[in-house]
């Protein structure tokens, strides 16, 4: 089978991108891959160094208010689609999917109209521009919540959750806490804001180091590395508490996390798919400054049901922060109903789904 991926600008769009190429490689020894994406874009680093074909178009995304620069985006889109048609005629895949972001739009609309099976990935609860312009399109729509379901043509939906829920499943959590610095017999908590670390989180973190120094579980806080070193800085003022372990970044997220027993984080659909696969408590701060306040819809998706307390941005301090924390780990079970409630929602076998759904198109085509 031959596949076309298409995902960028974040890596909420590419880590599932790539986390469903390698599964289809585990099983599929012959399968041969083309990621297209932006010679800008986050993907344009991450895709090579998995020693898969890269290749770029030209493409921007629309401004939400009225501007000059959305009719440049226009003629980018059109010539994004006549680049991308004659790279899908070279290549000649059998199927094409988008996991998301605006290089989707002209790379999936280009194989839709040259009647190349197409399948776009939505990750959130909400879907952005590119994908609900792309659902009229398309052949099926994968989905990861429930609740994106009403914004797309109920025909093409198919539930299949996010493929990063599959790399997570059965690593070895002691070996992650050991290399993180945590201990084994500990309960541990992990603290983190996003690969760039978020200030409202750190701010609220630094404040309660001291009062997290008391507790008898431990922390994993990651800062991000634009934060690394203020939040150490802050730490060594009080001593340096020997329960909080402070990295600015973690390269081997699955490992750790399957030694954790609460997640506080964002509300990316990577990190709750992760998280609700392996049935870790979580306490949810959705950032507030994504497209259609997608964040905070995804984490109510888990509150709702029990998984996860949604601590809003603005009633976040350090207070509110350790009282969150302690009502969840130091209740056993507390701790046992969310583990219970998260791993219900999560789909551990997300990616063998995606890729089932993509062999049956490709099927179907050849008949």
């Amino acid at each position: 089978m031959k596949i076309v991926v298409s995902g960028g600008g974040t890596g909420g769009h590419i880590y599932p991108a790539l986390a469903l190429i390698r599964e289809i490689q585990k099983e599929n020894k012959d399968a041969e891959f083309l990621y297209i994406g932006t010679i800008n874009g986050l993907e344009s680093k991450l895709v090579p160094r998995e020693n898969i074909s890269f290749k770029s178009i030209h493409i921007t995304g629309f401004k939400r208010k009225l501007s000059f620069e959305n009719v440049k985006t226009i003629f980018r889109f059109l010539k994004g689609v006549t680049d991308s048609k004659r790279i899908l005629k070279e290549f000649k895949p059998d199927i094409v999917i988008g996991t998301g972001g605006y290089v989707c739009g002209p790379v999936v609309y280009a194989a839709a109209k040259l009647r190349i099976p197409t399948i776009i990935h939505e990750q959130n609860s909400v879907p952005g521009l590119t994908n609900k312009f792309l659902s009229r399109y398309v052949n099926k729509i994968a989905i990861c919540f429930e609740e994106a379901k009403n914004y797309f043509p109920g025909d093409k939906v198919v539930f299949t959750g996010n493929p990063r829920a599959s790399e997570v499943i059965g690593k070895d959590g002691i070996k992650g806490r050991l290399s993180a610095g945590l201990s084994t017999t500990m309960p541990a908590v992990l603290i983190f804001g996003g690969s760039r670390g978020a200030r409202p989180i750190n701010e609220a973190v630094v404040k309660a180091l001291s009062e997290l120094a008391e507790k008898p579980y431990q922390v994993l806080y990651i800062t991000g590395d634009v934060h690394y070193e203020a939040v150490k800085k802050e730490a060594e003022l009080i001593g340096s508490p020997k329960n909080v372990v402070i990295k600015p970044f973690i390269h081997n997220m699955p490992e750790v996390l399957a030694g954790i027993d609460l997640v506080v984080s964002r509300a990316g659909a990577t990190t709750l798919a992760e998280i609700t696969s392996l049935g870790i408590p979580s306490v949810l701060v959705p950032s507030p400054y994504v497209t259609n306040n997608h964040q905070e819809k995804n984490a109510r998706s888990l509150s709702n049901h029990g998984a996860a307390e949604l601590l809003l941005e603005k009633d976040l301090n350090s207070k509110s922060l350790v009282n969150s924390i302690d009502q969840i780990l130091l209740n056993n079970e507390i701790v046992k109903e969310m583990r219970v409630k998260a791993k219900k929602i999560g789909v551990p076998d997300s990616a063998e789904k995606l890729y089932a759904l993509m062999r049956q198109l490709v099927k179907e085509k050849q008949k």
